[in-house]
């Protein structure tokens, strides 16, 4: 059974939990255990899947029993809302997903963001027969990953658009990639862009640093005049709405509302998962 694992930021929590809630041909599903899967856990555990989470030092180890057995005890069967659905699609290739969840905290320093990602992408190749990228080049950090990666032998794929270039980031993804972004950027002077994970506030930074951080984000803040809520129809975050308003009131902003996609996400997971 091929293994397709997703290495991904926790801002693209939402757009991983509906993909993968969507998969009605997912045979198994794997969180790697650890603080940062569990609001990943509790959507799709609310949208009907049940994951199995195992510890990345584990996940190795179980897999290969897996091989031995049809069924490993450890390994939960993703029934849940698409039981029927899974039943209907037997003659398609049965895939397993893995799938690490790293914490959004890591955009604070690109080097420790490109640190981190490569080091899952060399430990998950290990097992892996592909790996997704759930990843924009994020300010950079990240773009000549496909050049750095281009000899391993697990094929590497990532969140591109239409054009077949990886998206900048996650508001990328929420608009539907770069010239959409691009276009969003041209209409919209002196916006700031909020989805509903970066409205939630998960952001951690360092305990010393946070009273240096709130005085240049006022300053920062100072060049914007709205925050454009992006509606991507994904509304596993309920206080969205509240949050919009709140991070408004305290920059002094307009809102504006802005429609968003879901397709980067659909189309990026489901060619990667197409194995045959």
């Amino acid at each position: 059974m091929p293994v397709l694992s997703i290495i991904a930021c926790d801002m693209l929590e939402d757009e991983l939990a509906y993909v993968l809630s969507k998969d009605s041909e997912l045979e198994q599903l794997i969180l790697v255990e650890k603080m940062e899967c569990f609001g990943l856990q509790r959507k799709l555990k609310s949208l009907g899947c049940l994951p199995a989470l195992i510890p990345l030092d584990r996940v190795q180890e179980i897999l290969k029993d897996e091989k031995n057995q049809s069924f490993p005890a450890i390994l939960k069967p993703v029934f849940g809302l698409h039981f029927i659905e899974k039943i209907r699609s037997r003659h398609k290739t049965k895939v397993t997903v893995v799938a690490n969840m790293l914490k959004m905290g890591l955009h604070i320093d690109v080097k420790m963001l490109k640190a981190e990602v490569y080091s899952n992408i060399r430990e998950m190749s290990r097992f892996s027969d592909r790996i997704l990228i759930f990843y924009g080049t994020c300010g950079h950090s990240l773009v000549n990953i496909e050049k750095d990666f281009e000899g391993l032998e697990c094929q590497l794929y990532f969140l591109k658009d239409d054009k077949g270039e990886i998206v900048e980031d996650c508001i990328s993804v929420a608009l539907g990639g770069n010239d959409a972004y691009a276009e969003a950027m041209a209409n919209n002077e002196g916006t700031f862009y909020l989805t509903p994970m970066w409205a939630s506030g998960r952001i951690e930074f360092p305990k010393e640093n946070i009273s240096e951080i709130s005085e240049l984000g006022k300053i920062y803040m100072k060049r914007y005049g709205r925050v454009a809520k992006i509606n991507t129809g994904l509304s596993y975050e309920p206080d969205f709405d509240e949050n919009v308003r709140d991070f408004a009131r305290s920059f002094n902003l307009k809102i504006v509302e802005i429609e968003g996609s879901k397709k980067i996400a659909e189309q990026s997971y489901k060619g990667a998962k197409k194995f045959s």
